[in-house]
Order: structure tokens, then C-alpha cells, then sequence
């Protein structure tokens, strides 16, 4: 009798462990991709706007070009001085005014001048644009030239390498022939350091050409803290954007954390990517600590699937992926084990 109690105590406890694990297993999450569908398009919606704003830009200075010869004998004495190539009005002096540079990589200082003076007409319309919209950090032209204009004006000489190639920069290069054989708008795909100052930053490029030669390139950028304060922090939810080499491009400390990536200065994303010794390459998902979310990573970005279960990692459940239309870039939720 002892025996058959025993016998049939054990199994009683087998049921309940098989009962704890199916529940376990139950707890997960329903996939719900309407939430991370519905940011997505947020997200796209604005860079069309944006990038339909910096196309209407990108048009009006094209007409400028047409006419520059009879511009520049028309043009106003022009409201820049400059000290070692450096335009010398200071941040926040002027709200019209933008930050110019005549860098020493010119190839010819007088062309590069009368650049400066053509363009001149340019800051009216930069700073319409950051006025409509506020989400943008600053809008630019970069020449072949080696001429750059910066809107809003910035701390230019304490920043700035004088000595620099700025066609050498991936904000100029990757809209050139090469990198966009449409020669139309295109967005830098991976966060880069701004030299202006601005931290992390993502790019929208504009190439301008003449006579088929790429005079120049427009861009606006938007900084990384403001893609994270403005799209992730304000949803509830654990989500990182990334890009196709599985780099973190944006993300809730939260999620980043519990993805075993190294830890976060302050616990925010926004001030490790300001920090002297960030690399981005460490905030990557196939170098996380974890096999698991290595493995996710090739199942959302190689693979293209759109659901991943942890079943080793305590604190993770599981995750769900969607990929952006206009750019390689995934969106990632990650669901907390609780």
C-alpha cells in the first residue's frame, strides 16, 4: 500500500512539473505585431516628410545653380566674416545665420568663396526647414568644393578639424554615383559620430548635381537620443531598432540590458552613445554574450523570420521583429520572463 501511495505520489509530482512548464510555455506573449507595425509607419511617415522638405530644398538650390552667374553679380554684400576659414559668428548670435567653413582641403580658395557668397541665399530656407520641422538637429551643404554651411550655427572653431576631407565622410559619399546611382534621396543606414558635435546621429542625403558632376550634397540629421525620446521611450514595451549588421542603432535600457549587451552609462542608451569609449560595434547583437540572442539575431536578420523563444534565458520570453519598407533596419520587441 506504502508503495502504490509512493508510486502514485511520484506521479502526481511529474503532473505537476509537466502542468508548471505547459503553463510556463503558456505565459509567453501572444505575437501582437500591430503595436511595432504601427510605430514603424510612424517612423516612416516622418522621414517622408522630411524627405519630401529637404526634396523642396534640395529644388530651390538646384535653381540656384542654373542662375548662378547672375546671382552672384546681384549679391548682397555678404554678412560672413571669416577667421582661418571659419565663418566667426557664434552660436546662437544670429538665428539666421548658419556656420560655414572654407576648409583647407579646398582646392580653389577664390571658387570656394564665391560659393559661400551664391549660397548665402540658402540660409533663409534652412532655417524654415528646422523651423517645420523640429525634429531635425540641423540641415547642411557639403561641397566638392570643400565648402560646408551648417544651420543652426554650432561652436564651429572648437570643433571643427580645419584640415579635413569632408567628401572623405560617409554624409557626403554615400550620395554619391558610387553609393546612389539614382542620385536621389538616401538615408545612411548606420549611426555615425557627427563632427559638428551632435553626438550619434542618423542622416538624410539630397545630392546635387550639375552638368552630371555632384556639385554638392544636402542632408539633415536627426540625432539617436531624439529617435529613442521620441518613438521608443513614449511606448510601452522593450524596443531596439537596429540595422542589418545587427548593430543598436536606438533602444530602451531595459531591452538593451537584458540582450547581455555591456552596460549602459547612467542606465540610458542616449548618454552611452556620448561617452569617450563607446563603439557600436560592442552594442551589436551578434556579439552579445548570450548564444540565444545571437541566435535570435540570425533569425530576424538573416533568416527574415519574425518570432524568436528563449528557452535558456530566465529573463526573456520571447521576441518578435519587423523590418522597415524604406530602410534595411528591424524593429525588435523583447518580452521580460516574469
Amino acid at each position: 500500500m506504502m508503495r502504490l501511495f509512493r508510486f502514485s505520489l511520484f506521479f502526481l509530482f511529474v503532473a505537476i512539473f509537466i502542468l508548471a512548464c505547459d503553463s510556463s510555455k503558456e505565459r509567453k506573449p501572444e505575437p501582437n505585431f500591430e503595436k511595432i507595425r504601427t510605430l514603424i509607419q510612424e517612423m516612416e511617415y516622418q522621414g517622408g516628410v522630411m524627405a519630401s522638405a529637404l526634396d523642396t530644398v534640395a529644388h530651390y538650390f538646384a535653381k540656384i545653380l542654373v542662375n548662378r552667374d547672375s546671382l552672384l553679380k546681384a549679391a548682397p554684400p555678404s554678412p560672413y566674416r571669416f577667421s582661418e576659414g571659419f565663418s566667426t559668428n557664434l552660436p546662437g548670435q544670429d538665428s539666421s545665420l548658419s556656420s560655414v567653413i572654407i576648409l583647407n582641403s579646398t582646392p580653389d580658395r577664390k571658387k570656394a568663396e564665391e560659393e559661400v557668397l551664391m549660397t548665402n541665399m540658402l540660409d533663409k530656407v534652412f532655417a524654415a526647414f528646422i523651423k517645420e520641422n523640429p525634429r531635425a538637429a540641423q540641415i547642411y551643404l557639403n561641397s566638392a568644393m570643400q565648402v560646408s554651411r551648417v544651420y543652426p550655427a554650432y561652436d564651429v572653431k572648437n570643433i571643427v578639424d580645419p584640415d579635413i576631407v569632408v567628401t572623405d565622410f560617409n554624409f557626403y559619399y554615400e550620395a554619391d554615383l558610387a553609393h546612389n546611382p539614382t542620385k536621389g534621396l538616401v538615408w545612411i543606414q548606420e549611426a555615425y559620430v557627427d563632427p559638428a558635435g551632435k553626438g550619434w546621429i542618423l542622416s538624410l542625403l539630397h545630392p546635387i548635381y550639375v552638368d552630371d558632376v555632384l556639385f554638392a550634397v544636402l542632408g539633415v540629421d536627426y540625432t539617436v537620443s531624439e529617435l529613442i525620446q521620441r518613438y521608443l521611450d513614449s511606448l510601452e514595451g522593450e524596443f531596439i531598432l537596429v540595422n542589418a549588421k545587427g548593430d543598436i542603432v536606438a533602444g530602451k535600457a531595459e531591452a538593451i540590458e537584458s540582450l547581455s549587451m555591456p552596460p549602459l552609462k547612467n542606465h540610458v542608451y542616449s548618454e552611452t552613445i556620448h561617452s569617450d569609449y563607446f563603439r557600436i560595434s560592442d552594442f551589436n547583437l551578434f556579439n552579445s554574450k548570450s548564444q540565444e540572442v545571437r541566435d535570435m539575431a540570425t533569425r530576424f536578420l538573416l533568416e527574415k523570420k519574425n518570432e524568436f523563444s528563449f528557452d535558456e534565458e530566465a529573463n526573456l520570453s520571447n521576441a518578435i521583429c519587423l523590418r522597415f519598407n524604406a530602410v534595411d533596419w528591424f524593429l525588435i520587441e523583447v518580452f521580460p520572463n516574469y
